[in-house]
Order: structure tokens, then sequence, then C-alpha cells
């Protein structure tokens, strides 16, 4: 591109006005700073990792949140929402009534019936709180007590990638900041030397399932600083962590403090926030080169933690391996840790697939609860299982004794919280005798949101940023708190 092309592209209103000295830049000038114009600025000050003024709003009862999002769709029909009715009406046609004209996905579109396929699994109910969980979930089910579900999910979307991004994002469509990057944003870092957002992903046995982007834990309008970085299963844990070939230590500091003075000058003649973001995210790194490979070190843990995570701990890129370092991150200080297990679609041979998915994720998503509630950690982490939507009471495909497949259902699905400012040992919301509709206390995403924001002490309606001349929040213009949940 013609140099002063570029320039002229990346002239900011700030530099512009500057080199208009009187007239009507100096007009403009004055009608723009206004209070509402100063509030709405980003951060631009690198060494800032304490947040927003003012937040958190009130007094937190969570630091941090680990989500283990179980991609894919988990079917709630054979996990926790037991329906004894169904028994009786298996194979028999899914009512229209109950069917309500729901849009279908093009994967039951032509269905001819619906045949209703109860879970062959079998429930019962565990501990004081009497939770139903199943058979494919005896770890889960041995610490009920302490989670929340919620069984009247629900949400907008019926396809994978529109329903994840609103999980993460609150808005179907790309752009928006990630929920870990709003944050991170308004509430900070806990340790200069990791990022405050970090996200992991790990594939269920035998399945790779949906592709999940890099846009999930972007920061979109706000400032690059403030999105997710992700650690990965083989090589340096991130990228370009390690020094090039050549380049010792010392070099590599002289180098980044050269750089910085270059990225300074810059910043003081443009006045672009994302030099800033670049300086700070040099540092990080540099930083990084110390503090991550001490976290990854799983060494110093002892038999007992890695016999209670599973016999997957020990290999990296694994759930079980991602739950322990979540433990690991949480206890230094990151504020938001997002582990991703793909493979949860099961449209055909749910049984087969389900076990397998079961059999990655229980056991250490139990460890993970035991292991912080031992540490004394669970009280101030809020912890969140759930994937983007749940599946249909009605086979896809041909249903048999042993077999059948389920499609997406985005009406009604379970999800459960656990820790820090949530009420443990208590189910919440129910749906109707087929798990098809949502009978009572409907929750929806911005509600779990806006649920997720307060026990970390914000009000989800003020955690706002600036963008295109509207206020944007997480919960867009929607959500309340559900009350219920709250300890």
């Amino acid at each position: 591109m013609n140099p002063l092309l570029e320039r002229q592209l990346q002239l900011t209103r700030r530099h512009l006005f500057g080199l208009g000295s009187a007239g009507i830049g100096t007009a403009v000038l004055s009608s723009l700073l206004s209070d509402d114009l100063f509030a709405a600025a980003p951060r631009t000050d690198s060494s800032d990792n304490s947040g927003l003024p003012g937040l958190p709003h009130f007094a937190p009862k969570a630091k941090r949140v680990i989500y283990l999002f179980q991609s894919g769709g988990p079917s709630q029909m054979d996990l926790f929402d037991y329906k004894p009715k169904l028994e009786a009406m298996r194979g028999t046609d899914l009512p229209d009534s109950i069917r309500q004209g729901q849009r279908l996905t093009g994967m039951t579109a032509t269905q001819t019936s619906f045949p209703v396929a109860p879970s062959i699994f079998q429930f019962k109910q565990h501990g004081e709180s009497g939770a139903w969980v199943s058979d494919l979930l005896p770890h889960t089910a041995k610490v009920a007590d302490n989670l929340a579900f919620i069984k009247s999910m629900n949400t907008t979307a019926i396809n994978h990638d529109p329903a994840v991004t609103f999980f993460q994002t609150g808005f179907q469509l790309a752009g928006r900041p990630s929920i870990g990057s709003w944050l991170s944003y308004g509430l900070g870092t806990l340790n200069k030397d990791l990022p405050s957002f970090v996200v992991m992903v790990s594939s269920g046995t035998g399945r790779s399932g949906q592709p999940l982007y890099d846009r999930l834990w972007g920061s979109g309008f706000l400032q690059t600083r403030y999105q997710g970085v992700k650690f990965r299963s083989v090589g340096d844990p991130v990228l370009y962590l390690s020094n090039p070939p050549g380049i010792d230590a010392g070099g590599r500091r002289r180098f980044l403090d050269d750089l910085s003075k270059m990225n300074e000058l810059k910043h003081d003649d443009f006045g672009d926030p994302e030099i800033s973001t670049r300086i700070a995210q040099y540092e990080m790194a540099y930083r990084m080169q110390s503090s991550v490979p001490e976290l990854t070190d799983l060494s110093g843990e002892s038999e007992k933690t890695f016999e209670s995570y599973g016999p997957e701990s020990r290999k990296r890129g694994t759930f079980a391996a991602n739950c322990l370092l979540a433990r690991r991150l949480a206890e230094r200080g990151v504020r938001f840790v997002q582990l991703f297990h793909r493979g949860w679609d099961q449209h055909t041979e749910l049984p087969k697939g389900i076990r397998a998915q079961a059999g990655d994720t229980d056991q250490p998503t139990a460890a993970l609860i035991n292991d912080l509630k031992e540490r004394g950690m669970l009280d101030d982490t809020l912890v969140v299982w759930g994937g983007e939507f749940g599946r249909t009471v009605y086979s896809q495909g041909r249903l048999t004794a042993d077999d059948y497949g389920r499609d997406h259902h985005p009406r009604c699905f379970t999800m459960w919280m656990a820790g820090g400012g949530i009420k443990p040992g208590i189910s919440y919301g129910e749906t109707d005798d087929y798990g098809y509709n949502i009978a009572k206390d409907p929750v929806h995403v911005h509600d779990l949101h806006a649920t997720m924001l307060h026990v970390l002490g914000v009000n989800h309606e003020k955690l706002t940023f600036k963008y295109q001349g509207r206020h944007f929040r997480l919960t867009d213009v929607h959500g309340k708190l559900v009350k219920p949940l709250l300890a």
C-alpha cells in the first residue's frame, strides 16, 4: 500500500483535529468532548490491570469462573432430565400439540414421523438433594449436592455455530466480545504474569465434533488485549512462547525494550489504543516465558490428584488434563478459564457416543469440584457446565430397542452451576412429561449471563462499552437475574 495513503487511512480523529489549529476543527472538537465520550473511551495504559473504575459494582461472591463448555449439545434426556412416563410412550409419534410447529433442522425436517425415544439409561436420585442423574455420570452423581441444576434452559438458535456464538457473546452473529473478554475488560486481572482469560479445547474419544473458531473467545469491538489466550495441546502451550533460534533471554529483553519505544512513538503520533495493546501483549508474552512452564509442569501434583482426575489426566490435551490445568490456573488468579470439549453431537448411535463422552468428562468434572472444595476455592470459584442446546425426545432416524439418535433442541435443556454465590443442592425449572417444552421457570441465555455476572459483583446492565454510537453489553437489552439460584 502507498505509505501516504496508509497514513491517511490510519489518521485518528484526535490527530485530525490536532492538525487543524483553528476554524471548524476546533468547533467540532469542542462539541465532541462530552462526559459521555470520556466515559466510553477505552483504556490505553498498558500497565493497567485493575479493570474499570467502580467495578465490581457490589461485593462479589466469586472471584473467577471455570466454564466447562460441552460443545455439540449434550442430551438432557439421557443425563439429568428424568422422564419415567416416556417408557409407556415408546415409539409413539410425538403429538403435534407438543411439538407446536417447532422449526426443525435439515437433519429431521424430512422425517415422516417423530417416534418418542425414552432413555435406555437408568436414573437414580443422589445425595441429600435427591438430584436425578443417570448411570452415565456416576462421579457427577456423587457431587450432586454441590450443584444447582437448571432444567429449563432455553436458547434461540437451532444450529451449532449461532448457538455457540450466542452462549459466548450474547448474540447469534459473530463480532461481539465473548463473556471472558467482558470480564477481563470490566474486572481486570488477578495475576499480571498470566492472561486473565484462558481457553483450552479437547475432543471426545473417537469424535472430532463441531468446529470451534478462535472468534468464540475473541474480544469483538473491545481492545484485543481482552481476547482469550488459547493453550495448545502440542508444542509450546502458547504460540511463539519460546525464544527464536539464536536469541537468548537477554537479547529478547533488549529487543522488546527497543520495540516498545518505537511503538510508544507511534502511539504518541496516532493515539491508536491497539498500539498500547500490542505493547502490553509483548510484555505479557515475555512474562509468560516463566509463568507458563511453571503452570503446565504437573510433576508436583500428587498421585492422589492424578488418580482423582482419572487416567487421562497425565495426557496433555485431554479433558481430564485440562480440568487439572483449570484448577492450577484458578489458583494463580486467572479470571476466566473456559474448557471446550467437542463431540456431544449425537444425531445417530447416541447410546454409543454418549457413553464415550461421559467417560471422557464425568470423572475429571467431579474431581475438579472436589479439588476446588478441598482447597477452599469452590466458595469463590463459579463453575458452569453445559452446551449450546439440548436434544429432542423423538428419535432422529430409526428407533430400536437399544439404539436411537436425537436432533438439536433449543426449547429446553439442562445445565448446572456450582461454587461462588450459587445455592448448592437444588434443581430449578421443570419441563413437561415429554421433556420437550418448559413447564415452569424458564431461564434464557441472557438470564444465565446476568446471573453469572451478578455473583462476580457485576450488574449486567451497567457493564457496557460504547461502540458506533451505542452502549453495548453482554446481555444486549435483555436478561434478568435468577434469584432462586443465589446462595
